[in-house]
């Protein structure tokens, strides 16, 4: 029985395998391979590298000169006594600001007035010795007219009135020396400025030119910022300052205001050798005292404007082992690295003086995956705009 049912079933595929080539024209299924013939492979896709770009542009761009400052006082005073004596007073305190002639100190001069008042008496007792020689010279010139004295009682008396003549002018120099002796007295600023501490105060007694000073005042009002510039620029530095006045501005760290505004006004006579630099002054009204003496500030000298000059955002610069490059994008999307001659850069924005020219766009983002032939998408260029404008 089993044998029977075997036997069916192999007749039965056997018929429906039948049943198939015949329907198929006499030929075996193709298993799907005739249908996979005719629809081709399709083609290998070419990456493209994202990158942010941004055009070469032809603009105005100044010619500047950047270093690190230090602002110096254009006059610093230390208060010394020229006489010895006991300060009575001081009539400052410190951190003050001071006009010229403001007393400072006051020392005790009651010795030096007790002598200024002796010596004018003394004066006044020879003046009138003079003017008493001087009559009774008048008198014998009379008398020895008619011979009622001698030549020699004459002459006498004229030499006497001469010598008390020169004993006035000797009493009136002394009188002068105690007026000054005494004004030494009363310690005044020479300057308009600020003072320092106040080293020694009332009671104490001080000699006159100790190495000790009393206070020391220095000028902010107008100041200095001195710094140094390369050898190089020397030769722009001279001709912009014969050209007219060149602006110089400075910015102190943590100071986020407007910077302070100057003029160049000197530069040294003589380069240092040692570091092959050379000294150079600017000048600031200094109207509300930002800059303080001994502070180191960001100092921008502007030498002059150049009106046309090719630029290119700082980020499309790269540094190669023997040249600097960039990667310019051709009309195809594909990338062409070109050696480029960099000039200057000046907030963030890099003057080019060989190597593009104006218009072409060039890669500021997407650097690390390009090459030569490279093809590329370009993103959202509100980056390369926001470059090019800063």
């Amino acid at each position: 029985m089993k044998r029977s049912v075997v036997a069916a079933v192999a007749f039965v595929i056997l018929g429906g395998g039948v049943g198939v080539w015949y329907v198929n024209g006499g030929q075996l299924p193709s298993m799907g391979l005739k249908a996979a013939e005719k629809s081709p492979a399709p083609a290998a896709r070419v990456p493209t590298v994202p990158v942010v770009v941004a055009h070469v542009e032809r603009t105005a761009v100044p010619v500047r000169i950047e270093a690190i400052g230090m602002v110096q006082p254009i006059a610093s005073v230390a208060i010394k006594s020229r006489i010895d004596g006991m300060i009575n007073q001081v009539m400052i305190r410190d951190g003050q600001d001071v006009k010229a002639g403001d007393v400072l100190f006051q020392l005790d001069q009651r010795q030096v007035e007790a002598q200024w008042k002796q010596s004018e008496a003394q004066l006044a007792r020879d003046r009138a010795q003079l003017a008493q020689s001087k009559r009774d010279v008048e008198r014998l010139s009379t008398l020895i007219a008619k011979d009622f004295v001698s030549r020699q009682s004459f002459d006498k008396t004229s030499t006497d009135a001469a010598a008390l003549e020169a004993t006035v002018k000797a009493d009136e120099a002394a009188v002068e020396n105690w007026k000054v002796q005494y004004s030494y007295y009363t310690i005044r600023a020479p300057m308009d400025g600020r003072v320092g501490v106040v080293s020694l105060k009332a009671g104490n007694n001080v000699k006159a030119n100790d190495t000790i000073s009393l206070v020391t005042i220095n000028q902010v009002h107008p100041i200095y910022v001195n710094f140094a510039v390369p050898q190089r620029d020397l030769a722009g530095v001279r001709t912009a300052m014969k050209a007219g006045p060149v602006e110089v501005e400075v910015r102190t760290p943590g100071d986020s205001g407007a910077p302070e505004k100057g003029k160049l006004g000197f530069f040294e006579n003589a380069i240092d050798a040692t570091t092959g630099t050379i000294a150079v002054r600017g000048v600031f009204d200094n109207p509300t005292e930002r800059l303080w003496p001994g502070q180191f500030v960001n100092v921008t000298a502007t030498l002059k404007i150049e009106s046309d000059v090719l630029t290119v955002p700082s980020a499309a610069l790269q540094v190669g082992p023997n040249s600097t490059y960039v990667f310019v994008i051709k009309p195809d999307n594909s990338a062409e690295m070109r050696t480029v001659s960099a000039n200057r850069t000046i907030q963030g924005m890099t003057v080019i003086s060989e190597g593009l020219k104006e218009g072409e766009t060039v890669v500021i983002d997407g650097h690390l995956r390009l090459s030569n032939g490279t093809k590329v998408d370009i993103k959202d260029n509100s980056k390369g705009k926001a470059a090019a404008a800063s």
